[in-house]
Parts: structure tokens; sequence; C-alpha cells
């Protein structure tokens, strides 16, 4: 069988090496390179594997990456340089191998990423880009069929004009545009016109047709599989142990039972969904305005698939209140005021509405206000299920992730705000 294992490709100027840095740090769901993030955790898949439970160090040493302007070995080398020429266009074909310029952006054990340019001095035919990133994937985590569905995912995205533009594709990785621009800072998600076009291309997301199981298994299959992970796992540091104490001490199975009770009764139409709409997977294109309708792009699709409409939403607004960009333990930074109030949450939801459903505007301002008050409780309740999924995502990260990150202090951060939020929406 063809199995696609998955990469990523942009072109580039010296300005981007500078900025590049900056995207490279680890980061606790997401690392970004050029705009393209790579998450630590095993996409569309689960964590934790039965023999994956007696790999966790003892220590908690970073992630090491290279990152560093530096030649590529020889072998890779060349066989950069035949990919570039055997599926991109127009001056590619005539490139010779020792014009061709091919530096590392970053080697780790996971994901290589190489900059690959045409010379100054050959001018371009068309429309084929100056400069590409070959992504070439390491060890591979997630497992054959979550790439091929990764890969899958990413080319219908790129032919739809959803996502970055895909230049090739092999079963080392695959050639793929860059695209100038920068993620947002959580700050930036309450900003009124950020966040209309993020409901906007949410609501584009929900309405595509994709060729995927169209069940809504992922949300609460992921969970409970999550749910026996924690279940079964261990921490020896004494710090560790008893945080995760804590946390059991929540009888979370009771929990998620009456979580499972409750968005069964709210009625939730089942879409594509992204899952991951946080900061660090929207771009700010390089150029655009604030005044701009069209500026924003989202990325990293690995936890997309058909889910509950309310998740994909009132996932986003939990992200509001979380800041990843933080260089000090526990390396995030919680603001539980930032979570969207009614009106922002409001001009979100009209936002949303008239770009998913085509007869939102013809109905009377009393009956749109129905709709979109119906949807706010949806989200918030939904809001609970993004809660603790990530917070178990947390626990099993904390067990296996070797990125330095406070992952137990995040999961107690989200089951605290699961908690706060029960208060509320769980009546």
């Amino acid at each position: 069988s063809l199995i696609l294992y998955s990469f990523l490709a942009r072109p580039l100027s010296t300005e981007y090496l500078r900025f590049i840095s900056f995207f490279e740090k680890p980061k606790m769901k997401t690392k970004f390179i050029n705009g393209v993030s790579s998450s630590p955790s095993m996409s569309l898949g689960l964590l934790v594997t039965e023999n994956a439970q007696q790999v966790q160090p003892n220590t908690e040493e970073d992630f090491k990456e290279l990152v560093c302007a530096d030649q590529p070995d020889l072998d890779t080398r060349r066989k950069a340089y035949l990919w570039c020429r055997e599926f991109l266009h127009g001056a590619w074909k005539s490139l010779s191998e020792e014009d061709f310029h091919i530096t590392i952006i970053r080697g780790g054990l996971s994901n290589k990423l190489f900059l690959c340019s045409l010379p100054d001095s050959l001018d371009t035919v068309g429309d084929e880009p100056r400069s590409i990133l070959l992504r070439l994937y390491g060890a591979i985590l997630q497992g054959a069929e979550a790439m091929v569905l990764e890969s899958v995912m990413f080319a219908i995205l790129a032919e739809r004009e959803l996502g970055p533009k895909l230049y090739g594709i092999f079963p080392q990785g695959r050639l793929e545009q860059y695209v100038p621009s920068r993620k947002l800072d959580t700050c930036e998600l309450s900003d009124p016109s950020i966040s209309a076009e993020v409901a906007e291309k949410m609501a584009k997301f929900h309405g595509m047709r994709m060729p995927f199981n169209k069940e809504p298994k992922w949300l609460f299959g992921t969970m409970d599989k999550y749910l026996n992970q924690v279940l079964r796992l261990n921490f020896t540091r004494e710090s560790h142990l008893r945080r995760f104490n804590r946390l059991l001490s929540y009888n979370l199975p009771q929990e998620i039972d009456m979580l499972k009770s409750l968005l069964e009764s709210t009625h939730s139409p089942v879409v594509f969904c992204h899952n991951d709409c946080q900061e660090g997977n929207v771009l700010l294109l390089k150029g655009r305005q604030s005044s701009d309708k069209q500026k924003l792009m989202l990325i990293d699709f690995e936890y997309s698939s058909y889910n509950y409409r309310g998740f994909d939403i009132g996932n986003h607004f939990c992200e509001w209140m979380y800041d990843y960009n933080c260089e000090e333990l526990p390396f995030f930074k919680v603001n539980a005021q930032a979570y969207p109030s009614k009106a922002q949450q409001l001009h979100f939801i009209d936002s949303y509405l008239r770009e998913s459903d085509p007869g939102f505007d013809n109905l009377s301002e009393e009956d749109q206000m129905k709709v979109k008050e119906g949807l706010y409780v949806e989200v918030n309740r939904f809001s609970l299920a993004s809660h603790f999924f990530w917070g178990l995502w947390s626990i099993i990260q904390a067990r296996l992730s070797t990125i330095k990150f406070g992952y137990l202090e995040y999961a107690q951060a989200r089951f605290d705000a699961y908690f706060q939020q029960k208060k509320i929406w769980a009546v």
C-alpha cells in the first residue's frame, strides 16, 4: 500500500532566518517553523501505547533541536535537489546541482527542515517559487494511518486555497509554499476584526466536505482512551506524584460521564472541525493591514476531524485564556478574565453564522438573536469538553514528553477552569 508521509515547504528571504529562531522554540502544544507547526503529540492518534508508557526518561531534559544556517550532508543535498527539480516547474527544471541552494533550517529528532532556493543569477520563467521549504520526517511517531490522513487533508486544503500550496509529495515528505507570516499573540484573539475573521475562516472550514469518517467519534472516543491511559500512569517524582494525585482526586471517570450526559442533551451539528484553533495556529499574513478583511490563515490540521461544531468554537474561546509564549516555568500563563465576554462571543457568533448560514441574514433581528443565544449556550457547554480534553492530554504529556513544559500545572489549570465553568453551564 502507498503510505504518504508528510512535510512542508515555503519560499524565503534573509529576514526569515532572523525570524525563524522565534518560531523554533519548543512550545506546549505546537512548535513553529515558518508559520508551520509541528506538534509534540501524536497527530490524529493516541499519545500512549502500552509499550510507550515505558519510555519516559527520568530527567526533564529539553527536547534538543538544532537551529543553524549550515549545509546538509551530500546525500540529503542530492535528494533535495532531485525532488525540487522533479516536482517544481519553470527555472527549477534547468537548475544545475552546483547552483542549487540549500540550507538547514532545523535538524531534529522528528523533523528536518531545509530552505531550498534558486540562485539570484537565475530568473524565474513563470509563477514558480524562488524558494521553498522541504520538510523531511525523522522519527515517525504518528503512525502510518495518521500520516496518510494528514497528507490527504493537507492536499485538499491546499487545492481549495484554504492552506499553503502543495508543490510535491513523496514517501519521505513534501514541498510546500512558504507563506510570509507570523503567528498571532494570545491578546490579539480579542481584537474585533481578528475575531470576526477567525469566525469566518472557521465557518468555511466547517462547511467543507472531507473524505473522512463523518461519525462524531473523535471527541469522546479520544477522551475515553486518554482517561484509560491516565488511570494507568505512574509518576516517581514526588512533586509530580502530588499534582497527579490531586488530579485523580476529582473522580475523572464520574466527571466524564456527567459531561457526556450534558453534551448528549445539547444539540450541536457535526461538521469538519479544526479542533485546535489557538493563536499559534492562526497566521497573520505578511503585508496585510489590520483593516484588511483577508489577513489570516488557519494552519496545523493534525487534530482535525468530524466533530461537534460547539467544541471547535468553545475550544477557541478557551484559548483566549492561555499564553504559551512564556520563557519561565511553567512556560505558560493563565488569565481567566480573558475568557471572552458574552458580547465578545456574540460578535464572533454573528460573523460565524453570517458565513455558515445563507438564510441567517434574512431572519428578523429577534430571530437572529434567538439563534445566536442558542449557539452561545452550545459553545459554552462544549468549552467544558475542551478543558477536560486538554487536561487529560496534558497529564499524558507530563509522563511522555521530553519538552520542558509544566504539563501537570497546565492540566491543573484546565481542570480548574473546567470546574469553574461547570458551575455556570452544567445546569
